[in-house]
């Protein structure tokens, strides 16, 4: 159990920012990764989670702000000073010496001369005890990457740092390294900060995540929290995927607030909305695609009362094994997505049919409408259809 005491360990950094000339990568932020935890800093390239990175481990210098770790100020001691390791991509072993030699590098560097002990358990702890005299280049990407790791590891930093460590892994290989690394933070209890731009390896990873974009932090939270209650549109469709209905506030009434789009009413939770919120205004409800049910208009009648429902024409569908994605075109919204689990499939559902889609209102959330929908969304259309909205 985590007690106060425990947070001695914390990596805290306050006002922290970095900035190349007229350029700001990172905007003053404060950000706390309590001590023991697996963090990780999650966004699309050049949005300053990398540069964060470097400056905990002291391989830039912030130009505002203070890195504590623990008690410590660390701001202005050099890398080799500090009690963090680094695990790159790249993994950087040597490619002459063995495996073994890779991992005890740092306790011979430090004149350690009895190391087969701790290299030997450390060695068992990423299960790589029997490639000990195998050299790098014999060893499989996932493999090498575990040695990266049991040397980082084997010098007992308070905080390892892993920057994008999977990216050059395969997928199949890199979901299994994800969950191989969540055991290896567990067993040792060494605070983790993770950068990667895969919000499945994120969420499938830490216990924190903190969602950057342009230089700032977007939200922080775990990983069902950012999903299920996003602040912004951001984070709603960089996290999966989001439909958004433009909506007025019909009436605010105890704790629904009640809205007209498309023709229709639909309910949202008072809890779940953009604080204020008033009669006549104006908000964007969303709601995650797999949420969603999808009924064919023969049998309307059928859908139990209290849900929101939509009318719409299939435009689209994709069979993808576990599930159908529908393309839905609606008053209420351009292209809604659908993603129906393949149980019992309706063979009426395919473009060109009519439907009607529904869904537990507790299941909608509420956005400022300012914003554009389309942040957040991969790919250059998404990022144009951003900018012109801005």
């Amino acid at each position: 159990m985590t007690t106060a005491h425990d947070h001695g360990g914390d990596v805290r950094l306050t006002g922290i920012s970095k900035t190349y000339g007229s350029f700001t990568a990172v905007h003053p932020l404060d950000l706390t990764v309590p001590q023991g935890s697996f963090f990780a800093l999650l966004g699309a390239s050049g949005c300053g989670k990398t540069t964060t990175l470097r400056m905990i481990a002291g391989l830039e210098e912030p130009s505002t702000g203070t890195v504590r770790l623990g008690e410590q100020d660390v701001t202005a001691l050099p890398p080799y000073k500090r009690p963090v390791n680094t695990v790159f991509q790249s993994y950087a072993l040597f490619p002459h010496l063995d495996i073994f030699e890779n991992v005890a590098f740092g306790l011979r560097r430090r004149g350690i001369k009895s190391v087969k002990k701790q290299v030997g358990e450390m060695l068992d702890l990423v299960q790589l005890g029997e490639q000990a005299r195998r050299k790098p280049h014999q060893l499989s990407g996932g493999q090498q990457q575990r040695v990266a790791v049991a040397r980082a590891l084997i010098n007992h930093p308070k905080v390892l740092l892993l920057d994008e460590p999977l990216g050059a892994l395969d997928l199949k290989l890199r979901r299994r390294m994800q969950l191989e690394l969540k055991r290896i933070q567990t067993e040792v209890g060494i605070t983790f900060v993770h950068v990667t731009h895969d919000q499945e390896e994120a969420m499938t990873m830490a216990d924190t995540v903190a969602v950057m974009n342009g230089g700032r932090v977007e939200q922080q939270g775990t990983p069902a929290d950012l999903y299920e209650n996003p602040r912004t549109t951001f984070v709603a469709n960089f996290l999966g995927t989001s439909n958004f209905i433009g909506a007025e506030v019909a009436e605010v009434s105890g704790d629904d607030v009640i809205l007209k789009a498309g023709g229709g009413k639909l309910t949202l939770p008072r809890a779940r909305c953009p604080a204020p919120v008033t009669t006549g205004g104006t908000v964007l409800a969303g709601v995650r695609p797999e949420k969603i049910s999808l009924t064919h208009a023969d049998d309307a009648g059928t859908i139990p009362s209290g849900r929101n429902r939509i009318t719409g024409r299939i435009t689209d569908s994709s069979f993808i094994g576990v599930s159908t994605q529908y393309v839905v075109d609606s008053p209420a919204c351009e292209a809604f997505e659908v993603y129906a689990q393949n149980i019992e499939r309706d063979s009426r559902l395919v473009p060109g049919a009519d439907v009607v889609l529904h869904w537990n209102p507790a299941h909608t959330f509420g956005l400022d409408a300012e914003q554009s929908p389309f942040a957040g969304t991969t790919g250059p259309a998404g990022a144009d259809k951003a900018e012109e909205d801005a």
